[in-house]
Order: structure tokens, then C-alpha cells, then sequence
């Protein structure tokens, strides 16, 4: 295997260098590097869990740090901490019930066993639900046994116990870290298929003669429009061109190539064509707990028309893409700003600068956000790989991906 410090460092400079385009892609090579990670871990014999998720901090925090504007990062190594956390209860749950079922036997008459055993299997179980989720109406409503029911063993059982205990924790050591590597192992997996899944969703939203607009490019969203198209689907594409990058012009000329009837419109017509729309299609780079989206900037313009005109606003998001931070976190950067080059040359506002003082000025000033911010207000669907969210449910969501010790991780210096 290679050394691991060599690859979290190749992938720093991979981060800072901004040589990763997309979420998908940099979601999925870091949950790898994570893997890699915890495979050459050394976890000691007790406590393997702490280990485990120090390890995984300490370069998350490293990772996080290298680029912050690109959530999925910080979104991927907090659902390998929530794995580890869930992966060492369920083995903690297994052996409280083996042991509890085990001293019943030793202590019980025949007549008793099998309701005691189920009691302290049903306690153990409500237990562990209880810790996994977050507080809500559902945990409240749960009937929890009685903990006072729970058999006692008698000292003469102590040997058999302690043995008992000896073995499960050896039994645990050995299995955490495979069964967080197969969890580690499924996510990668869905990060990969999760364009496929939320493009099978495509036949239910998408209908015949319809008119769906769509801004800058995003590879969800032609895949979602595509599968739509195979199932004998009929309808237009109207696609805003995204300046200044002009990604809209490459998913045009994608969709032209699958079949569709496409038209390519300046972002400045969007608020004149969207009378016509039935539909706003759109991908985002991230999706806050409070249901706000951080996504490709005009998409904001695009939200305001849709909502002036009473049209839906439809955004495709993976799991991967949701965030458990909201917009007013002190550690979430909102927006970074790209080179004034992509707007125009230097030579074109050169004549601008001062350069008489021995230093230059410019009255010029040439601002280039990469991000807008869509408020949850403007956002009528999300549609996500496991299926279509209102904006208020996505909270919830998130809650089932995180856990709220993991949900603050400190930045370091690089």
C-alpha cells in the first residue's frame, strides 16, 4: 500500500490547486483517501472507536482546511465519523444483548428465559435507536422497556461474565475496522451511482410537451433530462449560457448530441423566456440543513424569475452534496471570487491602471463570484437519491447522515 502521508499530502495540493472539478469527483476520492486511511491505521486493543475517529479528524481537518469552499469534503469525512460512531454501537448493542441473553440462561429456570432474553434484547435495542437519533417526535413516542426489568446476574456467574466480556471485545476488535471499511466501501459506491438513481426518478417530473430551463452545465441534470428522453418523453430545453464560464454551451451541445430539442439563451433572457416554462431544472454545489442551496452564480436571478412567474424550482442534488452546516456558520464560506480574467484581458482595461505612484492602482474593480445562494424560500422540490424532499424535510434528512458531535470540525493550517 503507499504511504498514506504521501497521498493526503498529493491530495492537498490537489485541493488548494483547485485540480478537482465537481463534487462528485472530489466527494468520492476523498472518501477513498479516508479508506485508505483506516486500512493502515493501528487501532489498539480497547477504545478502537476513538482511535479510529481520531485518526479520521485529524485529516479531515487538514482536508477541510486545504479548501473550504468545497463542502463535500467536510460533508464526506463526517459521514465516515458517523459511520465509525454506528458501526461501533451496532457491534456494543450485539454484545450487550449476547451477554445479557447469556447470564439469563446461566441464572433463569427454563419457564423464564425467553422473556427475559427478549426483554433485555428489546432494552439494548431501544437503547441504541435512541443514541443513534437525533431527538425528535418519533424517539419521544418509542415505548422503552423498563430498564429496571432487566435480569440481574448473581456473583457465582462472575468467571463465565468476564470471559464473556473478554471475547466480545476481541471478537469487536477484530470486526470494527472491516465493517467501517465495507460501510466506507457503500458510500463510495453510492457517490458513483448517484446520478443514475436520481435520473431514474426522471419519467415521475418530466412529462410530454413541457418546457424545462436549466442553467450552466451540471452532469446530474443532463443525465436526469436524458433518461426522461428514453422514456419516450417529448419536450424542450431552454439552457442559460452561465457566463462567465459559458458551461451552459457544453450542455447544450450534450443534449443536442442525445437528441433533444435544445435552445441556447443568454442569462440575461432568462427572465423573458420563463413565462414559457413549466419547469426550472437546476444542479447545485451544495445543500444547507436549512434547505438552502449554494449553487452556480445566475442560478439565484433564475430562482427570483421562477418565483415571480409561479414556476417550479426544481433542484438535483446527491446525498454526498448535503451539508449538516447552516448558511450562518462561522466556518462555511458562502462564495469565493475566480480570476478577474475570465471576464476580461488585461489589456483591455490596462490603460486603467496607475502605475506613476510606484505601485499599481486601478479605479477598476473586476469582482468574479463563483457561487450564488438560493434562500429555501425560492426552492419548491429537492430530488435527491433517495427521492423528491420539500426544502423544510431537509433538516431531517441531513440528521440521518450526520451525527451532532461531528458537525464542528476545526479548521488547521495546512
Amino acid at each position: 500500500m503507499p504511504d498514506v502521508h504521501s497521498l493526503v499530502n498529493d491530495f492537498l495540493i490537489k485541493l488548494k490547486k483547485r485540480k478537482i472539478e465537481g463534487s462528485q469527483a472530489t466527494a468520492k476520492q476523498t472518501a477513498e483517501l479516508i479508506r485508505s486511511v483506516i486500512s493502515a491505521q493501528r487501532v489498539p486493543y480497547t477504545n478502537q472507536a476513538r482511535a479510529l475517529i481520531d485518526a479520521v479528524n485529524a485529516v479531515g481537518e487538514r482536508l477541510i482546511a486545504a479548501n473550504p469552499i468545497e463542502l463535500a469534503v467536510g460533508n464526506i469525512v463526517r459521514r465516515v465519523l458517523h459511520i465509525i460512531r454506528e458501526e461501533d454501537l451496532s457491534l456494543t448493542t450485539a454484545a450487550m444483548a449476547g451477554l445479557n441473553m447469556t447470564t439469563v440462561s446461566d441464572d433463569e429456570d427454563d419457564g423464564d428465559h425467553d422473556n427475559h432474553s427478549t426483554l433485555s434484547a428489546a432494552v439494548v435495542a431501544a437503547a441504541a435507536r435512541s443514541t443513534l437519533r437525533p431527538p425528535s417526535l418519533q424517539t419521544l413516542l418509542e415505548d422503552i422497556p423498563d430498564v429496571a426489568a432487566v435480569p440481574h446476574t448473581s456473583s457465582s456467574g462472575g468467571d463465565s461474565e468476564e470471559k464473556t466480556k473478554s471475547a466480545d471485545k476481541s471478537s469487536r476488535s477484530r470486526k470494527l475496522k472491516h465493517d467501517v471499511i465495507e460501510a466506507v466501501n457503500e458510500l463510495i459506491q453510492d457517490i458513483g451511482t448517484c446520478h443514475e438513481q436520481i435520473a431514474e426518478q426522471a419519467v415521475e417530473h418530466i412529462h410530454h410537451n413541457e418546457v424545462i430551463l436549466t442553467l450552466g452545465s451540471s452532469r446530474t441534470v443532463l443525465e436526469f433530462l436524458c433518461a426522461a428522453k428514453e422514456k419516450k418523453r417529448s419536450f424542450r430545453v431552454f439552457v442559460a449560457e452561465g457566463a462567465p464560464r459559458y458551461q451552459g454551451h457544453l450542455l447544450a451541445k450534450e443534449l443536442v448530441a442525445r437528441g433533444l430539442q435544445t435552445t441556447l439563451i443568454t442569462d440575461s433572457a432568462v427572465f423573458a423566456m420563463i413565462s414559457r416554462v413549466n419547469m426550472v431544472i437546476v444542479g447545485a454545489h451544495a445543500v444547507m440543513a436549512n434547505g438552502g442551496v449554494i449553487a452556480p452564480v445566475g442560478l439565484n436571478m433564475v430562482a427570483l424569475a421562477a418565483q415571480r412567474h409561479a414556476v417550479p424550482f426544481v433542484v438535483l442534488a446527491g446525498s454526498h452534496k448535503l451539508c449538516p452546516l447552516y448558511p450562518h456558520n462561522p466556518e462555511v464560506l458562502l462564495n469565493e471570487l475566480r480570476s478577474p480574467s475570465e471576464l476580461l484581458d488585461f489589456g483591455e482595461f490596462s490603460d486603467c491602471m496607475d502605475f506613476g505612484s510606484g505601485t499599481a492602482s486601478s479605479l477598476l474593480q473586476v469582482v468574479n463570484p463563483t457561487f450564488d445562494y438560493v434562500p429555501p424560500k425560492l426552492v419548491n422540490l429537492f430530488i435527491t437519491d433517495t427521492g423528491g424532499h420539500n426544502p423544510s424535510y431537509m433538516y431531517r434528512l441531513i440528521a440521518d447522515y450526520y451525527s451532532a458531535d461531528d458537525l464542528v470540525v476545526q479548521q488547521r493550517p495546512v
